[in-house]
């Protein structure tokens, strides 16, 4: 196959990937919402007012409006989404690496972690032959 076609195959790998990554987001957007509309929902009897939709539409954004004097930039927002991605990346990997369970990170937790790591990927690695 020539460099070009498979480069080609890469990219095209890639792009689905990543709107496949992009459709998983979106759907845990829309979930979280019909979470919280069926929450308003619930509390009020089955019966929803602008009010009620509109806190659980828009709460989180709203409350960076506040925060930010009633006005909210690109870039506040741009930031304040990048501080909530990293916030999640930051609690997987504590979760992963946790070996305690105590919600922090030791130089023992990366140890014990890569000592798995590298025992689950040993036994996928070819043998050297003996004889």
């Amino acid at each position: 196959m020539r460099k070009s076609t498979k480069l080609a195959l890469a990219f095209a790998a890639l792009a689905g990937a990543t709107a496949y990554a992009e459709n998983i987001a979106s759907a845990k957007v829309r979930e979280d919402t019909m979470m919280r509309l069926d929450k308003a929902m619930g509390d009020s009897g089955g019966a929803i007012t602008f009010d009620q939709f509109s806190d659980a539409m828009n709460a989180r954004l709203k409350k960076l409006v506040a925060d930010n004097g009633g006005t909210l930039t690109v870039a506040q927002l741009a930031d304040a989404l990048e501080k909530a991605r990293f916030q999640r990346m930051a609690k997987r990997i504590i979760a992963r690496y946790d070996s305690k369970g105590d919600g922090t990170l030791t130089s023992d937790d990366i140890a014990s972690r890569e000592k798995k790591v590298c025992a689950m990927l040993g036994s996928l690695w070819p043998r050297p032959s003996v004889g």
